[in-house]
């Protein structure tokens, strides 16, 4: 399962920025590395990891936006839970 979990990470990274992530795989792979996520009723997601903390916006369809795909990669690499570095 954790091969998943990997790819789903990896997307995140690819160039051009994928519009088809879905955000329930997404946090299902984020829990696995470690991430701690609380949904809260205002469609956002509350991702710690690290002693840091990102609010992710969902959108009512389950894919990321384009946006939000972007700003979360800048939180994993400021975290490093980048590709390279999780198995």
């Amino acid at each position: 399962m954790s091969h998943r979990h990997k790819v789903k990470l990896e997307k995140l990274f690819e160039h051009p920025i994928s519009g088809n992530i879905d955000a329930n795989k997404l946090i299902s792979a984020l829990v696995h590395y470690g991430a701690r996520v609380e949904e809260t009723k205002q469609h956002k997601a509350k991702i710690f990891y690290a002693d840091k903390e990102f609010v992710l916006t969902l959108s009512h369809k389950g894919n990321l936006s384009k946006d939000a795909i972007v700003k979360l990669r800048h939180f994993l690499e400021e975290v490093d839970l980048v590709p390279g570095k999780i198995e």
